[in-house]
């Protein structure tokens, strides 16, 4: 069956959009991607509207969302995943959550060490194994990021210069990858989560007062 997906993703610096055909194989038939990691909100819904502009399609075309749950900071986070499910509701097709970093490591080979910004000096990382992921997401210091078995980083950049490593692509998460990471489209998808694996920096007044005694 073929279906016309909507990705998204905005875990990373890159705020992306684009839609993808899948049938035998997945064809990425436009793009949209800002690279401004204060402009989710802003970006979004436009990088959206010119993917399906340059695809030639309608909102009503599309059949299915995929949309990258982090890790990755808590408002980034919070705008795609929203914009996701409003898609979702207002048209009345399935919205499906992936781990963000499969939309990077989902199509490397071999030992791969996929990495991008947790701020605070740290790193969100998982390990992956001919594009199969082999543990969990985690947020840690560089030095604390488990190496076993990899044999090339991609992801960040900036912070895969922090490891002795040779840097493939991508840099961030890609829609082929995102769509790679779906396991089941004919069942009814999981409700988003997404991964913060930490608290945000944001609090409520309840936390702030009850951290205050």
């Amino acid at each position: 069956m073929t279906r016309l997906v909507l990705t998204i993703d905005t875990a990373t610096p890159a705020v992306t959009a684009a839609i993808v055909r899948i049938g035998e194989v997945a064809e990425v038939l436009a793009e949209s991607r800002t690279e401004d990691a204060r402009a989710h909100a802003e970006r979004l819904t436009p990088n959206v509207l010119a993917a399906l502009s340059e695809a030639g399609l309608r909102m009503a075309d599309l059949q299915a969302v995929v949309v990258g749950c982090g890790p990755g900071p808590f408002t980034g986070l919070r705008v795609g995943m929203a914009t996701a499910a409003a898609y979702g509701h207002a048209l009345a097709i399935p919205v499906h959550g992936v781990c963000s970093l499969d939309g990077i490591g989902a199509r490397t080979a071999g030992g791969t060490l996929v990495v991008t910004d947790a701020r605070r000096r740290e790193l969100y990382w998982a390990r992956y194994h001919d594009g199969v992921r082999v543990d969990d997401p985690s947020v840690d210091a560089p030095a604390d990021v488990l190496t076993d078995g990899v044999t090339a980083i991609a992801g960040s950049p900036a912070h895969a210069a922090l490891f002795d490593l040779p840097l493939l692509g991508p840099h961030f998460p890609e829609p082929a990858g995102l769509v790679a990471a779906v396991a089941d489209w004919e069942s009814d998808p999981a409700p988003l989560v997404p991964l913060y694996l930490r608290r945000p920096d944001a609090k409520t007044l309840a936390e702030r007062q009850a951290g205050a005694t």
